[in-house]
């Protein structure tokens, strides 16, 4: 409900010429014999030098799982559809830190109904204020009458996959 009441869809992203580059550089450079893959700790590094943190052992083991059980590593197309991925879930993750941001005019950390009025009045003034206190109460998951950025994010996510 609150993505469809709010307007707000998922968006398509696509790497910019320059970010593809890099991405295919960090490859190249971290297949260090040239053999055409990345092995698991191959990965881990690319992963370091383009998100800046190691991947967690589930992670890793989930990534090589998917890989082609015919090779031995990870393609270079595998290594870009995976990198795209995950720059599109660090995207909407900072698109939905803003969003709450924007609504946490008090900068408390917490949101409250108030706050839901005044952003809504803002965003979609038509929309009734029986349908912002009904969005409130879904996005309250512990009905403490503060929304925590948690319980924000994951309205969001909610929302984005029945959208």
């Amino acid at each position: 409900m609150f993505y469809s009441e709010a307007g707000a869809r998922p968006r398509t992203w696509e790497a910019s010429p320059s970010e593809h580059k890099k991405w295919v550089e960090v490859f190249k450079a971290c297949d260090e014999d040239n053999k055409g893959y990345l092995s698991r700790e191959d990965f881990k590094v690319a992963v370091v030098m383009l998100f800046g943190y190691k991947p967690t052992k589930i992670e890793a083991d989930s990534v090589m799982s998917s890989v082609n059980p015919n090779t031995s590593g990870l393609s270079l197309e595998e290594f870009l559809s995976i990198v795209r991925k995950k720059k599109e879930v660090q995207l909407h993750q900072s698109e939905i830190r803003h969003i709450f941001t924007a609504f946490d005019r008090h900068y408390r950390g917490y949101l409250t109904l108030d706050d839901f009025k005044k952003a809504f009045k803002q965003v979609a003034p038509k929309l009734s204020e029986r349908t912002v206190l009904e969005v409130f109460r879904e996005v309250d998951q512990d009905s403490d009458d503060f929304v925590s950025f948690k319980d924000f994010e994951y309205a969001m996510k909610c929302g984005q996959n029945e959208a």
